[in-house]
């Protein structure tokens, strides 16, 4: 009972110096709305994570009848290839509007438009002279002639370096996907009858054995002969993969995202940013607190009233409790306060997990106030207080990540950053808050971290501190 009172005693202090206490809580929501405001919608994102490519598809696909290869829209081939390249992002922009204001905000460097006659043009492709519908030739000296099939692209004038590899990155997609169904297309006609009349024309001995041999069975002939002779392609495939006589990658729809504009306002709220920046601070935060205990410990030293203590009934347990205790109830409504307040003021989702967010929010105050009670018990001034507690606080941010996302950090790094609380902490809030379907095996290896932390600052923090 004496612990409690002892705790309520000192919880009363801390609350009486209320500037403080708003300091405390107001000076992570500025670091976090100043920082959001100025790290821009990419933060967080590892540079080969940026090679979006945002398309608006207008195609109207092929009338019906006209063929039944590739039995979809051509754009949507295209989308696929490019979907199935590693590294890449597929942004579905809704309308062309949409994406004319994104070029001229400077939002987006490049934008590929999939016309409504795309896929029209693309079955016209081909190396014949003479077909039906009539042949189109996309080929150019620089690859493929985009315009020619029916995509636009729009550009930013200001980022022709990253609209450059946008375009890029769609011929290399375009030359896989059209050249296999132009080869394809032109090698079907060969040994067929009116290849086989052309070729009677040419070479009149032909025109002669046909008196013997049957054009069919001469046309399978040279078909044999040519898939003989070049038996490492297809060249009736009309697929890359089939051209090439390798398997064929699977679609992939998990680098697919939708265009939503982003939040307006000075804030804009809601962004990825958020999900990263809140908890990041709210562990920073939670550390920053090493400060006030320390000096709350040193004051008390000073005056003389943690002698006075040690002539009540209370063994040095009991009274490091009743320091802690009120500490981790500060620390621990800091945390919560953080992460309400990410979510009313900033957007940030909770996640599928949110009251595990309440675990670790306390075992986090836990860890945090353990070395928070060590400093204490090792600082004897005010002034080792604001170095120790200083030093402590940005060098452990620096090194854990709180200060920089943890996935942009040398992998050498981001291993000896687990000796630090803060990136078990990380851990923990990364899954649950940016996680579609969070481990919950490692938050609760993470959380179990932060408790063996506590207790073990807590440990040293009663060996170390004197009440004299």
């Amino acid at each position: 009972m004496s612990t409690f009172i002892l705790a309520g005693k000192d919880l009363r202090l801390l609350l009486r110096d209320a500037r403080s206490c708003v300091i405390l809580l107001v000076m992570p929501l500025l670091f976090v709305a100043v920082l959001g405001m100025t790290v821009g919608e990419g933060f967080g994102q590892k540079p080969d994570d940026r090679l979006r490519i945002s398309i608006v598809n207008l195609d109207e696909g092929l009338p019906n009848g006209l063929s039944n290869f590739p039995g979809k829209r051509w754009s949507e081939v295209v989308i696929d290839d490019l979907a199935s390249t590693a590294d890449i992002r597929i942004e579905i922009i809704p309308d062309r509007r949409e994406a004319e204001s994104l070029i001229r905000q400077g939002k987006r460097s490049a934008v590929l438009i999939f016309e409504p006659r795309f896929s029209e043009e693309m079955n016209r492709c081909s190396f014949l002279t003479k077909a039906e519908p009539p042949p189109l030739n996309p080929l150019y000296a620089n690859g493929i002639d985009v315009e020619k099939l029916g995509l636009s692209v729009l550009r930013d004038p200001t980022q022709e370096a990253a609209a450059s590899i946008i375009e890029q990155v769609a011929q290399v997609t375009l030359l896989r996907v059209v050249i296999p169904w132009m080869i394809g297309k032109a090698f079907e006609k060969v040994g067929d009858k009116e290849f086989m009349n052309l070729m009677a024309e040419q070479i009149p001995l032909m025109k002669a054995a046909f008196n013997f041999v049957s054009k069919e069975k001469i046309g399978d002939g040279v078909k044999l002969g040519i898939a003989t002779l070049f038996s490492n392609y297809n060249f009736t495939a009309k697929t890359w993969a089939g051209l090439t006589k390798n398997e064929m990658q699977p679609t992939s729809t998990k680098n697919r995202t939708v265009y939503s504009a982003e939040p307006s306002g000075l804030l804009k709220r809601g962004t990825l940013r958020y999900q990263i920046l809140v908890p990041s601070y709210t562990v920073m935060f939670a550390f920053f607190m090493v400060v006030t205990v320390g000096w709350m410990f040193v004051a008390e030293r000073r005056q003389g009233t943690l002698v006075r203590l040690r002539a009540a009934p209370l063994s040095k347990g009991q009274i490091l409790f009743g320091k802690f205790l009120p500490c981790l109830l500060l620390s621990l409504f800091q945390g919560v306060f953080m992460l309400v307040a990410g979510n009313l003021i900033f957007g940030m989702k909770w996640g599928p997990q949110p009251l595990w967010l309440l675990a670790v929010a306390a075992t986090t105050s836990l860890a945090a106030m353990g070395m928070a009670m060590l400093i204490a018990g090792l600082a004897r001034t005010e002034a080792q207080v604001a170095v120790y507690g200083s030093l402590l606080v940005l060098v452990l941010a620096g090194l854990s990540g709180t200060l920089m996302p943890r996935d942009l950090m040398p992998e050498d790094v981001r291993q000896f950053s687990y000796i630090t609380p803060h990136a078990w902490a990380l851990d923990a809030y990364s899954q649950l808050l940016l996680n579609p379907q969070p481990e919950l095996g490692i938050v609760i290896q993470s959380c179990g971290v932060l408790i063996a932390f506590g207790i073990g600052f807590l440990g040293l923090a009663w060996w170390s501190i004197k009440l004299d």
